[in-house]
């Protein structure tokens, strides 16, 4: 079977760390697994700066037409200043809603080998294996109205509306509690109903659909800035964290330090299931920025666009081997102790992107032979 990828670098380090991936698909093909079929496309300030939009319409068909995309990053200080519609994000923005993309796994795992590299105790993170689900179509960044207006009296007054159905709750909790089942079948619920009644929907909901179908995993609900505290203090505590837009965006930054660095971490962003064909839209990318202080340096860490694409192979393609042997690869690397600039000790040598997805293509080889 050939699987169709599209790729969309993007702007500052998206295209170095997408050429590692690109060079971990050649060898999975060498050594059998499967055949890839790949196109390139642009996405972000690159694209606005060819066509005067954050993604194009061609781009977004053959988006659609992928058996899954694998994103690179967006953004920079060149575009600060573009309209807000073509924006960078906007392009990412649109993937997510086209493509109807409302589950985004996010998984916070801290390799022994890295634990020294959390800014956090070593028996506080050694060992962290959590998973924070964000819904990602709904909420405050789709809501409507949203918009800036001028008042009578001149001053402005600035409104983002934050929305959530039933359904789309239910839909996102669903995801959670059949991630927990395959884990260690714990689900925290997050959200702020103490101020918010789109709060109260969320847990009203969570609980029926656990009462109904998921009584036998363990639910609990914790306030979002409570649970901020709580992943600072002792985040293992954690399985499965399933949350809204806004704070899923935030509270994942804060388990990706965790684990060291936001270069270590993937994520993958989940449509429904097809009824007919049982495959789903996905978008696959590393939860960092696009870094533009490093851009064209070969400095950046490659790992969490790396470990991006074994989620793409377990999740789009059903090559769940292929992607524990891909992971693997990426622990043994770790643990022989190279390492890149973010994640080395102060002081110490570090080798580049390039240097790193090299290490890992050879364990690969190794591991799979």
């Amino acid at each position: 079977m050939t699987h169709k990828l599209l790729l969309l670098p993007g702007d500052g380090i998206g295209p170095e760390v997408m050429a590692e991936a690109e060079k971990t698909l050649r060898a999975l093909k060498e050594i059998g697994i499967a055949s890839f079929e790949t196109e390139r496309d642009l996405v972000g300030g690159c694209a606005y700066d060819a066509h005067k939009v954050a993604i194009t319409e061609d781009a977004m068909r053959r988006a659609e037409e992928a058996d899954a995309v694998l994103f690179g990053a967006v953004g920079g200080p060149k575009w600060d200043k573009v309209g807000y519609d073509v924006r960078p994000e906007a392009g990412l923005l649109r993937l997510r809603k086209d493509l109807g993309l409302f589950a985004n796994i996010r998984p916070a795992i801290c390799y022994p080998a890295l634990a020294d590299a959390s800014s956090l105790k070593r028996e506080v993170v050694e060992g962290l294996d959590i998973v924070i689900l964000r819904e990602l179509t709904g909420g405050v960044y789709f809501g409507e109205p949203k918009e800036i207006v001028t008042l009578e009296n001149g001053d402005k007054r600035a409104v983002d509306t934050q929305v959530y159905t039933t359904p789309e709750i239910e839909r996102i909790a669903r995801v959670a509690f059949e991630l927990a089942r395959k884990r260690r079948n714990k689900v925290t619920s997050s959200d702020k109903r103490n101020v918010m009644k789109s709060g109260v929907l969320w847990t009203n909901t969570v609980n029926a659909l656990h009462q109904a179908e998921y009584a036998d995993v363990k639910l609990e609900h914790q306030l979002a800035d409570a649970l901020g505290m709580q992943l600072v203090r002792w985040p293992k505590q954690f399985d499965v964290i399933v949350t809204d837009n806004l704070f899923g965006d935030m509270l994942s930054d804060v388990a990706a330090m965790l684990t060291g660095s936001l270069g270590m971490l993937p994520s993958a962003s989940l449509g429904a299931e097809d009824k007919k064909s049982k495959k789903r839209k996905a978008l696959y990318e590393p939860v960092h920025g696009s870094a533009p202080d490093i851009a064209g340096k070969g400095l950046a860490n490659p790992i969490a666009m790396i470990g991006s694409l074994a989620m793409c192979l377990r999740y789009s393609f059903g090559l769940g081997e292929a992607a524990d042997a891909l992971e693997k690869a990426v622990a043994n690397v770790l643990a022989s102790g190279l390492r890149t600039k973010d994640i080395a000790a102060p002081g110490a040598n570090a080798i580049g992107t390039t240097g790193m997805g090299d290490a890992v293509v050879t364990e690969l080889r190794r591991t799979l032979k």
